[in-house]
């Protein structure tokens, strides 16, 4: 049977049966990559008006695995060019939309945002497939590991998987597109992909405004109006960490707030917490050493080797993501290793605004890699 007409009752038995397969195999962690990228169900989608001209759109969902390597449900988006298909593929890693299932990009155009629907265009005017995952969580009941890069870029690996399973025709090349949360999880998937992403070639990596290096910056975030960022980030820990309570440590104030996490997404959540100070923010108005060393390790990019080239895209206006910290620590961190790196500032780019000033530019640093 296409796996694309297979009903949602059958979905959850097969990923059901598979979890369990996986848990009592002894090469559990291979056959769920082995599996990983699957399609479980394929629907056309209405597409924002800016990129209904350029392309015909399904909502998928598909396999992947969390961090522990078991097998999970996500979602997203397959993107195909209506003329001039090149056969090649870019993955698009959105920046912040939120925790909650109302939050997935795939299935709401209230948050798939201006700047990702330049960014896709111009991949799409390039003749492109574009895969365009929600990430774990976001569409699915499962918690979202926000800001966990290693959980973002299994969801982005194997949704290039699941586009070629459902166009034979596209080559086993690809490259990533990413900003902001999408940015930190293209960096991750870049160290993952030799040993995930199985039969592709990952030929490279664009990265705008990538959070990095989040032991430096979080600590500064209590009582500044990014506040929203850091509760989200706490629950992302909690979903991969059951030592993170994440409840236990917001103080009573932003507490009582976070019912905001699954009635609304990023705007709403900023505005939630954008006003309190650090003390009514968190317990002692500060988070504790043990958090900012699990934020580090989870969220983190450049810990390991990437396997492919390196665009680094940044805006020095950047209200999101620190110019600093970017052009400082990360590039430093990236260019240890032996993979390429090209850095491009954009002067007075904010944070969204760096995605808008580069889709040209990005689009072509991708083109000179498929070449």
């Amino acid at each position: 049977m296409n796996p694309a007409l297979i009903r949602r009752p059958a979905v959850l038995l097969l990923v059901t049966v598979l979890a369990l397969a996986a848990l009592l195999s002894p090469g559990r962690p291979a056959r769920a990559a082995l599996l990983s990228g699957t399609v479980l169900t394929s629907t056309a989608a209405t597409l924002p008006a800016e990129l209904a001209p350029l392309a015909n759109g399904k909502r998928i969902s598909y396999l992947s695995t969390n961090t522990s390597n078991l097998p999970i449900t996500a979602t997203g988006l397959v993107l195909t060019p209506k003329t001039a298909k090149k056969n090649k593929m870019v993955v698009w890693g959105h920046g912040t939309t939120g925790l909650a299932d109302q939050c997935a990009p795939s299935a709401s155009q209230a948050v798939f945002w201006p700047e990702a629907r330049a960014a896709i265009a111009e991949l799409l005017r390039r003749g492109w497939t574009v895969a365009a995952p929600d990430y774990p969580g976001l569409g699915t009941p499962l918690a979202h590991p926000y800001l966990v890069g290693a959980s973002a870029a299994r969801s982005m690996i194997d949704s290039a998987k699941a586009a070629r399973n459902l166009d034979a025709a596209l080559s086993s090349q690809y490259v990533i597109d990413g900003h902001s949360q999408g940015g930190q999880g293209a960096l991750f998937a870049d160290e993952l992909a030799p040993s995930y992403d199985g039969a592709l070639t990952l030929r490279g990596v664009a990265s705008i405004a990538p959070v990095s290096n989040a032991d430096l910056f979080a600590p500064l975030i209590p009582g500044t109006p990014a506040q929203g960022y850091l509760v989200m980030a706490l629950f992302g820990l909690q979903a991969v960490d059951p030592t993170v309570n994440a409840s236990a440590l917001l103080a009573p104030p932003a507490r009582q707030r976070t019912g905001v996490l699954q009635t609304g997404c990023l705007n709403e959540i900023l505005a939630s917490y954008e006003s309190l100070t650090a003390s009514e923010l968190l317990v002692g108005g500060a988070l504790p050493a043990s958090v900012i060393t699990k934020l580090s390790r989870y969220a983190n990019p450049a810990q390991k080797a990437p396997s492919a080239p390196i665009l680094l895209v940044q805006g020095t206006a950047d209200e999101a993501v620190p110019y600093v910290i970017t052009a400082g620590p990360l590039l430093t961190q990236l260019t240890a290793y032996n993979q390429p790196v090209q850095f491009v500032e954009l002067d007075g780019a904010t944070h969204d605004g760096a995605v808008f000033q580069s889709t040209t530019l990005v689009a072509d640093w991708i083109a000179a890699r498929f070449s």
